[in-house]
């Protein structure tokens, strides 16, 4: 049973090992650059665990960004995966001391995977062998992003070349995630007023200082227009 368990979480998080390692591969270079060494990497993927908000830690641990704009940008990037939690919340109680683990691993790719295990549950002879994937996939998952942050930081210890341009994977890693949530989503307004915050804020606070006051502008709008997007997404459909 554990190995059949095992095979299919493997095959399950296939995608998500494969994209992981190459990203935080970037991670640990970007990070090394900053003048941070490989066990920086591992401890920061190790705590944090969120790719996105991870790029943006580096900017924030070299130019000295106070603990109180590093919290509050870590909840405005990730207060989504509250919402995910929710979904899955009798599932991981249900798993034990694994709880923990699951609620600190749910990204948005582990949370894709988990939602396609829950519609396919007539493969799964229980309950519980379901929740076992999930728990392979999750930690699958968070090794091959621990391992390729290490490497990443090895690598840009002993590359005798230039790794300059080499954070331009944040922003193409940005890129992608959004061009996925525009083909995805039936109302671009939320990506729209994302696009327009940004570049008032870039332009006003400047480069180094506009990630806060964008993130809160954004979601005070949403918060005033949820009502107007949820009635409009409804007569679409």
């Amino acid at each position: 049973m554990k190995k059949k368990v095992i095979q299919t979480a493997i095959r399950q998080s296939l995608p998500i090992t494969c994209s992981y390692l190459f990203v935080s591969m970037a991670y640990g270079i970007v990070m090394e650059e900053a003048g941070f060494a490989w066990f920086w990497s591992l401890f920061t993927s190790l705590t944090v665990y969120t790719g996105a908000f991870q790029f943006v830690l580096v900017t924030f641990l070299s130019s000295g960004a106070s603990i109180v704009t590093v919290a509050l940008t870590a909840l405005f990037m990730n207060s989504r995966q509250v919402f995910y939690g929710l979904s899955f919340i009798e599932d991981f109680r249900n798993m034990g001391k694994k709880y923990p683990y699951m609620i600190h691993t749910m990204t948005d790719e582990t949370y894709a995977v988990n939602c396609a295990l829950t519609e396919k549950k007539e493969l799964f002879e229980s309950e519980e062998e379901r929740r076992n994937v999930m728990f392979y996939v999750a930690l699958f998952s968070r090794i091959s992003w621990m391992f390729g942050a290490v490497l990443g930081g090895v690598l840009g210890q002993v590359l005798p070349m230039e790794l300059e341009g080499i954070d331009f994977c944040m922003t193409a890693l940005f890129v992608v995630i959004f061009i996925d949530q525009w083909k995805a989503a039936k109302h671009h307004v939320p990506a729209l007023l994302g696009l327009g915050a940004g570049i008032l804020c870039l332009l006003i606070f400047g480069a180094g200082n506009f990630i806060l006051p964008a993130l809160i502008l954004v979601s005070g709008s949403l918060l005033l227009l949820e009502k107007k997007i949820q009635k409009e997404e409804t007569d679409c459909e």
